[in-house]
């Protein structure tokens, strides 16, 4: 829950007629996501954008079916993320489905490895004698590596979706919506994604080729795989595109119909969730966090053979083993946060301000968590942070988030000009970025994070804003309400999930599983009260005297032994005035 922050209100336009015959709260919140059109709504896979469009697309299918009719040896080089996880599960189901003879992975430990198609990872990888190497969500920036692989007279099919280089390693192919010079309509693809797009090409190729008639298999369905397309996208949190949102939207309704394979299927039922009500936000914050565990903390392998298991009770065990992961990952990022609270604070009393790019390092930090810590005290202080860990004695990882305003790769990529020496490696989005620097160099680079984030953003920019659909009248505070809103999506980053902002007397609160606030909230001069949670606001048991409330909130579907009912997520909470409704409504602002 966002602290020291003002609530900002989307400006409101006039429903245009295409969005007539909606309810009038979706077709403002559609409004203000800029959807231009009916067609952008529409969610059937016929408005998938062509596979053809992406640059390289027919190369890799060319070179894909002639190592499957030469039955070579593929090898696929994952990242150890849950994007990473879910391209390198949909590779192998899909090589496999299509007659590949001998088709295995390799995902690098983070701890011994790094990311990437390094050249450790590539003699590693020769180990299995691999005639093809195919990258997953990784491989744009791995020149060194591809040259090794090459040198081994192994060919690679790049296959990624983060931002390039200046230059392009020298792969056979590369397959990447990023990468010059390609037209590719969305440049939003996760790498699950762009790996869908390969094999949909794949399969298009071999069809044309008769390969199913002359090997005597079925051409299989793919629509099977975009569960898996779906959990990647969600937990890479890449904008919601249309294009992703029909991806997100296809795979979430064969979750939900009960057509998931069985490590989905069990991820959800070991955190209490029934798969036939799964929304993205659940991918995104009950699944993705279970299976990055793996990742974070030892290995991704776990991660991606509870994804390629057929048999539901194999898949139950590695999930629970994942839940447990989980938990400990939380325990870690716990005492790293409160660690990265006391730095910050010691900060602000040191310098009176702190530095708008902020860089957090403390020697007992574990590296598989210090992103979430950084996206932690990002939200705390509003401003782009670097959380560091100590990688072996002399070198030091970080993980960056960012904020509007500042495209954190292209910061580091400037830091690097001016600083040739400085960055070891990089590499990332617009709003997360992985790097890795001398221990020698912290205090130089925080120097330089800092005055590059000053040419980016003012002190306005590092202002908590909380950006609301506006208020609800009490009709519109209402159960059928939270069930249109919940079946309107996919939302996410950059087609957020709608969040309103209003007044609200307090009736009731109290604290429940120790951290959480349960309040019944009451509109001023009205009679129903409204249920509502904001999770984690309690710290050391401390219980807010509140009286009058200005929130802002998400509505919720609540469902306890078969009882569905409205709850109010909360999002922002603040202190009102009891005596002045109109000057604390008159507070808020509007874009």
């Amino acid at each position: 829950m966002p602290s020291n922050a003002r609530i900002i209100r989307r400006s409101h336009c006039h429903p245009e007629n295409f969005l007539s015959d909606l309810h009038p709260v979706l077709q403002r919140i559609y409004l203000a996501r800029q959807v231009a059109s009916r067609e952008e709504l529409e969610q059937s896979l016929d408005r998938l954008i062509s596979p053809a469009q992406l640059k390289g697309i027919d190369e890799a299918s060319t070179l894909l079916a002639e190592f499957l009719r030469l039955q070579k040896r593929i090898l696929i080089v994952a990242d150890f993320d849950a994007d990473g996880a879910t391209s390198c599960a949909l590779a192998m189901r899909a090589l496999r489905s299509l007659g590949a003879a001998d088709v295995r992975y390799l995902v690098p430990n983070r701890f011994e490895f790094g990311y990437g198609l390094t050249p450790e990872i590539v003699a590693l990888a020769a180990e299995q004698k691999p005639d093809l190497i195919i990258t997953v969500d990784n491989g744009i920036s791995s020149l060194e590596g591809v040259k090794a692989a090459r040198a081994r007279r192994i060919d690679v099919l790049i296959t990624d979706h983060h931002l390039p280089g200046e230059v392009l390693p020298p792969a056979s192919v590369i397959v990447n919506p990023n990468q010059p010079s390609d037209n590719f309509p969305s440049k939003n693809l996760a790498g699950v994604g762009v790996i869908f797009y390969v094999m949909l090409a794949l399969r298009a190729r071999l069809r044309a080729s008769g390969w199913y008639m002359e090997r005597n298999i079925e051409e299989p369905n793919f629509a099977r795989l975009l569960d898996l397309v779906a959990l990647g996208t969600v937990a890479d949190v890449v904008p919601m595109d249309a294009n992703n949102r029909i991806l997100v939207a296809q795979g979430l309704k064969r979750i939900n119909q009960g057509h998931t394979c069985a490590g989905i299927d069990a991820l959800l039922r070991v955190a209490g969730r029934e798969p036939r009500r799964v929304t993205a936000m659940d991918l995104g914050y009950i699944v993705g966090p279970r299976l990055n565990a793996a990742g974070r903390l030892t290995n991704m392998s776990l991660g991606i053979e509870c994804l390629l298991t057929d048999d539901a009770a194999s898949a139950h065990s590695m999930a629970q083993q994942l839940d447990a992961l989980n938990r400990e990952r939380r325990s870690i990022e716990a005492d790293m946060q409160k660690q990265a609270v006391t730095e910050v604070e010691d900060l602000q009393l040191d310098m009176n301000a702190l530095p708008r790019g902020l860089c957090l390092f403390h020697e007992s930090w574990h590296q598989g968590v210090i992103g979430i810590v950084a996206a932690r005290i990002k939200e705390r202080v509003h401003r782009p942070v670097i959380a560091f860990a100590p990688s072996n004695e002399t070198e030091i990882k970080g993980s960056a988030r960012s904020v509007p305003g500042l495209h954190i790769r292209d910061a580091l990529d400037a830091i690097a000009a001016r600083h040739p020496e400085m960055l070891h490696k990089f590499g990332g989005h617009a709003m997360a970025a992985g790097l890795t620097l001398q221990r020698r160099h912290l205090d130089a680079f925080r120097s330089a994070f800092n005055e590059e984030v000053s040419h980016h953003l003012s002190e306005d920019d590092l202002q908590g804003k909380v950006i609301s659909d506006g208020e609800l009248t009490p009709e519109e505070l209402s159960l059928p309400v939270a069930e249109l809103l919940r079946d309107a999506g996919p939302w996410g980053q950059g087609f957020p999930e709608p969040l309103f902002d209003g007044l609200f007397d307090v009736i009731t609160q109290r604290v429940v599983g120790e951290k959480h606030l349960k309040l019944g909230l009451r509109l001023p001069g009205a009679v129903k009260t409204l249920d509502a949670i904001a999770f984690n606001s309690i710290h050391d048991g401390e219980l807010p005297a509140y009286k009058r409330v200005r929130a802002a909130f998400k509505l919720d579907v609540n469902e306890y032994q078969g009882y569905r009912s409205l709850q109010l997520i909360l999002e922002h909470l603040e202190h009102a005035d009891t005596t002045n409704p109109e000057t604390e409504a008159a507070a808020i602002q509007s874009e």
